[in-house]
């Protein structure tokens, strides 16, 4: 049954129609029982279409017109204020252009710094069963209803009162109030409600407008890996202090020690010869919206889902993060993997360190939502795949890590990857496993053309897409680092030339990878923002960039003060504190740094097996892991949005959002027939 109005006040007469009832209440009743069969005596393609009588001669040029919106509509927020601030940025703009606008008025600390502690789902992962959304219980997988805001809209006659009327196919709710006043109610899902309303001014004939109010909640689910999930781009990030944080070298002696930036708020030992517990040191880190998967409001697929929500006012969208960072095909799609760290917690207890698999957890929230509606769809997937398997990580530490004794410590723990190593996974591993996970999908989603595939963009592109030069510029967070010019550019032209293009084939079923039936088995394939990272990758720099950074990341790579005695208690050479460093401003770069990376999340790798652990939180391993665990050759949240640009406008024609729909029928009310006894 339709459910009651939210406002009680809806069904008292106000006093400006109190003189209009007597004369109304018999019209809207009768006019209502006609509405009510009216769907069965018309054409059913007027029915479907809600088409509008074509204009007349005399007709006004704005007709009124019955204009309806889901409030709140993208269900992850529980608050509606977190849902406008991202409507009323986005009108008239692209993502990209919204995330621009949004990041100055938070001073670059980030837009989803306290929305992430107001969602359906937890830092744990969990979904919230029920959530309180806006003060009402809702089933977040397996919504029975949508709040929704009614309005007549277009010339209204000054002063008109509205009798309207609500019918779900159990009975008609109504009310009557000015016409000025919107309605606000909790429409059904699964069926259509037939709104209607009898418009009453002065001695003219009332008019009557009706429309259908169907709400399409989409269920979509984000799966993949880092780039998925938003690495890089803690959702609260880290805070920093001018105080400095000794860390030791592989070398171990008192000279292999260095000064970087503290944590704000640790009140701990900082030097190298003063350790202290994990737990102290834990309470400061980054907020992540998952943190053993380093989740972020900012990826791009909760950006798309979001954007979804934002431009079409008939939806709601059920969004369910699944993505982690680190994950394969193997070990994170269709097994557990190792989880990135634990969120802090006031008590010691133990990291669990794996992570469920997300396959099987979307199989379960499905099943879950089944269980409720058993028509319930996955309606679209948002995938990202395939770096891990190919050990892009291993490449960029290839690249990256410079100094003779960490190469060859590296390299004897297989932390350094090599282009044949890549070549081979390339070409044998991944059309295997990418066969089976397609194989995967189909139950979930019926056509993979559902599956919306949306792949990398080179990182390492500047200056009209010519590979960056490379050196310590943007790397010198540890003494180590120094992306070497020409593994870097053998890198990048293996990217481009041969990674891209590869995946691309096997999304697509082309160039020779096989399919079982290639005409359903092609997946919806995304890569048009990459010739916008082409002119924004990691090396890039303008000057329009943040202050601090033009100030205080030297070109040179000399940034930090390389003196102990000094560095101790200001390790920036430029004198200014890091804690001025603002993760979420408008940048050249939309590639993550090792700079950027240890700046806005510092990571400490707490979901590491204990052997690979460091030994105290001045440890050599910890040095390094501080400064690309966090997010280091990661879209920054414009590079984010820039990929949800370039999804969204595929997520919409899958799901077949753009479709013209004219929402309103409008007519001279029925001929009030007033029976004897009631004269």
């Amino acid at each position: 049954m339709l459910k009651d109005f939210e406002n009680p006040s809806y069904f008292r007469p106000t006093s400006n129609v109190k003189s209009a009832m007597v004369r109304i209440q018999l019209r809207s009743i009768i006019a209502c029982a006609l509405l009510a069969g009216a769907p069965a005596a018309l054409p059913a393609q007027w029915v479907a279409a809600q088409t509008a009588p074509a204009a007349v001669q005399g007709a006004p040029d704005n007709p009124m017109q019955i204009s309806w919106e889901v409030r709140n509509r993208f269900r992850l927020f529980r608050e509606e204020r977190d849902f406008l601030l991202h409507a009323e940025n986005a009108q008239g703009r692209s993502i990209l252009a919204s995330e621009q606008a949004l990041e100055p008025q938070s001073d670059g600390r980030g837009w989803a710094r306290n929305m992430v502690s107001r969602l359906c789902i937890d830092l744990a992962g969990r979904i919230s069963e029920p959530c309180i959304r806006d003060k009402v219980r809702e089933s977040y997988l397996a919504p029975v209803d949508h709040p929704v805001t009614v309005r007549l809209t277009g010339e209204i006659p000054v002063g008109a009162t509205c009798a309207w009327s609500f019918d779900d196919g159990e009975g008609p709710q109504q009310s009557t109030l000015d016409c000025a006043e919107p309605v606000n109610l909790r429409a059904r899902y699964g069926r259509p409600t037939v709104a209607a309303v009898e418009v009453s001014s002065g001695p003219d004939a009332p008019q009557q407008v009706t429309t259908e109010i169907r709400v399409r909640d989409i269920f979509i689910a984000g799966l993949g890996d880092s780039i998925a999930s938003g690495e890089g781009n803690p959702d609260r990030p880290i805070a920093l202090s001018e105080e400095g944080f000794c860390f030791r070298s592989y070398l171990g002696t008192a000279a292999a020690q260095y000064y970087r930036p503290s944590r704000a708020g640790y009140k701990g030992g900082r030097a190298c010869e003063a350790p202290d517990t994990l737990q102290v040191w834990q309470r400061q880190s980054a907020l992540w919206l998952n943190a053993a998967c380093h989740r972020s409001l900012y990826s791009y697929q909760t950006r798309t889902a979001l954007a979804l929500a934002v431009q079409y006012p008939h939806i709601a969208v059920t969004y369910l993060p699944l993505a982690c960072t680190g994950a394969t095909i193997a070990d994170g799609l269709f097994g557990a993997q190792r989880a990135r760290e634990c969120p802090p917690t006031k008590s010691a207890s133990a990291c669990q360190g794996t992570v469920n698999a997300q396959l099987a957890e979307l199989r379960e929230a499905v099943s879950a939502a089944k269980r409720r509606q058993p028509d319930r769809q996955l309606d679209l997937i948002l995938l990202s795949i395939g770096a891990n398997d190919i050990n892009f990580s291993g490449l960029v530490a290839d690249v990256i890590v410079d100094t003779p004794t960490e190469r060859v410590l590296f390299r004897r723990s297989g932390v350094l990857g090599s282009l044949d190593d890549s070549r081979a996974a390339l070409a044998r591993e991944l059309p295997q496993s990418f066969g089976r996970l397609r194989e995967a999908l189909k139950p979930l989603v019926g056509d993979l053309r559902r599956v919306v595939f949306v792949s990398y963009a080179n990182p390492t592109l500047a200056e009209g897409g010519v590979p960056c030069a490379g050196g310590r510029a943007g790397f010198d967070i540890h003494p180590s680092f120094n992306a070497q010019s020409q593994r870097l550019a053998n890198v990048s032209g293996y990217v481009d030339n041969e990674f891209l293009p590869h995946l691309k084939a096997l999304a697509l079923c082309q160039s020779g990878v096989l399919c079982r039936d290639p005409g359903a088995d092609r997946m919806t394939f995304v890569d048009a923002h990459q010739a916008a990272f082409a002119n924004h990758g990691f090396c890039a720099r303008a000057q329009n960039d943040p202050e601090f950074d033009r100030e205080c990341f030297s070109p040179r790579g000399e940034s930090f003060d390389p003196d102990l005695v000094t560095a101790a208690s200001q390790p920036m050479l430029c004198g200014r504190s890091a804690g001025d460093y603002r993760a979420y401003l408008p940048r050249a770069r939309w590639i993550r740094d090792a700079n950027d990376s240890y700046f806005a999340a510092m990571t400490y790798p707490q979901g590491l097996p204990s052997s690979s652990q460091p030994a105290d939180i001045h440890d050599a391993t910890w040095g390094v892991l501080s400064a690309v665990y966090g997010g280091a050759v990661h879209p920054s949240a414009e590079g984010h949005a820039a990929m949800a640009d370039a999804a969204l406008p595929a997520v919409a024609s899958v799901l077949q959002l753009n479709a013209a729909q004219s929402e309103v029928t409008e007519a001279p009310a029925a001929p009030v027939v007033i029976a004897p006894e009631a004269r």
